[in-house]
């Protein structure tokens, strides 16, 4: 029902605005001519690239570690400059992830970089698992689908309707183990089903 009211108040402001220029108070254009306003579409961009250039960066569901890492250089970056020092060495010992904190005013100072470079350069999840995608409750109900069929016991969708939740009220570790094995394999295989 919104969507039809939506459409018909769109359809009725698109013939207004094009009426717009139709009231007998038109400038004359050089040539002698009338000039008429119009709605204009923009140029398309003519360099080929289908996304904007300054992007959130988003994981993948087969995402290395490696992978992710190389995605947290602008975030980084980011931090570095609203004066949060990166601590993780440059060899391959750093962590993947936000960065660790250990006192209160480095939790503070880590705090205000996080609230102006998260936003903008912290790595978006894996579209199946993004809260914004409306279809994220459905992939992890065939992920849990998918865990039981191959044996998990104890696993359901979390509150957040998108996590999983292993081992139960009895915190079976067993469940937790086999499904922290089989969550990689399953999430493969759903997400290749509905494509």
């Amino acid at each position: 029902m919104r969507r039809r009211r939506a459409l018909w108040v769109s359809a009725v402001m698109l013939v207004a605005l094009s009426a717009c220029g139709a009231t007998g108070d038109e400038k004359q254009a050089d040539d002698g001519g009338t000039q008429v306003a119009t709605l204009a579409t923009p140029e398309p961009d003519r360099t080929g690239s289908a996304q904007p250039k300054e992007q959130r960066p988003r994981e993948r569901l087969d995402t290395t570690p490696e992978e992710f890492q190389a995605l947290l250089g602008p975030y980084n970056r980011c931090l570095e400059e609203q004066g949060f020092p990166n601590k993780t060495g440059a060899g391959g010992d750093a962590p993947v992830g936000r960065p660790r904190v250990a006192s209160p005013e480095e939790l503070e100072k880590f705090e205000a970089a996080n609230r102006i470079c998260e936003p903008q350069f912290y790595p978006l999840p894996p579209w199946e698992k993004d809260p914004a995608n409306p279809e994220a409750r459905d992939f992890a109900l065939n992920v849990v689908r998918c865990l039981k069929d191959k044996g998990v016991r104890y696993v359901e969708v979390s509150e957040d309707g998108i996590s999983l939740a292993l081992g139960g009220d009895q915190n079976d570790p067993r469940s937790i183990s086999l499904g922290l094995d089989l969550a990689p394999e399953c999430e493969r295989k759903v997400a290749a089903a509905s494509k």
